[in-house]
């Protein structure tokens, strides 16, 4: 991906971006399933930055939508889609950018699907969507409902215990400090995907699992938690690293 963003770069200081767009879905990787390109986040921040021609197109709900969405995004959402698709543009080769709530949510893809028999020809995904693009701080629009506090559904450090004993294959226990601490203790049977760039590596997590997270003392692994709400995973659970030693259970290193 280094080497195709070096060519794009190069490729910007001797043609018009309209040309630099088309250039990037030749090169995209194509998303399985369809016909659509991909676009990174580097490469949709330099499209951003560089005020490319496009059209981008927040697929969530409504409420999602109006929490936070990427900025300059229009809302179509897949159930309103009949009443909201007016908002596309009359000319059939407009650069048209699709995002959800990232590589394990399908509402980007469904959407675009229903957007191409309309005549559309030039469409991209941006499939590691808004949870990777707030990770990386880039610019959002927000709502009134942004950053509001929530209650985490918490395992006790006994509940944990009894699910590893019992070699439970229906969780996947994720380990949100750094690499470094990792190494240094961390719970039997966890990986390790650091907060900041939780969202960057969620494809690593099964939709359908349980997925709880864990750090020393709750605050990395609430905002895990919050990332992994709006990536749509359905059962997460937090626990505290702090709390498994004082109960003296075993140590992984």
């Amino acid at each position: 991906m280094k080497k195709c963003l070096i060519k794009i770069i190069r490729i910007c200081s001797i043609t018009t971006l309209p040309a630099l767009a088309a250039v990037l879905i030749t090169m995209s990787p194509v998303l399985a399933g369809t016909d659509f390109g991909v676009i990174s986040t580097e490469q949709l921040k330099q499209f951003v930055d560089q005020k490319q021609e496009m059209i981008l197109i927040d697929a969530r709900t409504p409420a999602e939508y109006q929490e936070a969405h990427i900025t300059g995004a229009i809302n179509i959402p897949e159930k309103q889609f009949e009443e909201t698709k007016q908002q596309l543009p009359a000319t059939k080769d407009a650069l048209l950018i699709f995002y959800c709530n990232g590589v394990k949510c399908g509402k980007s893809k469904r959407v675009a699907k229903l957007a191409q028999p309309l005549g559309y020809t030039n469409i991209l995904v941006y499939s590691e969507g808004i949870p990777v693009w707030e990770e990386y701080n880039f610019p959002l629009e927000t709502g009134p409902g942004y950053g509001k506090k929530i209650e985490t559904a918490k395992l006790t450090p006994g509940e944990l215990n009894a699910m590893i004993k019992a070699d439970d294959k229906d969780f996947v226990l994720v380990d949100v400090r750094d690499e470094a601490e990792f190494r240094k203790g961390h719970i039997p049977t966890a990986i390790c995907i650091p907060s900041e760039i939780f969202a960057t590596k969620s494809d690593a997590l099964p939709k359908e699992k349980k997925i709880i997270v864990y750090c020393n003392t709750g605050s990395r692994s609430y905002l895990a938690y919050k990332k992994l709400i709006g990536l749509a995973y359905p059962r997460i659970y937090q626990t505290l690293f702090a709390d498994w030693k004082d109960a003296s259970l075993p140590v992984a290193r």
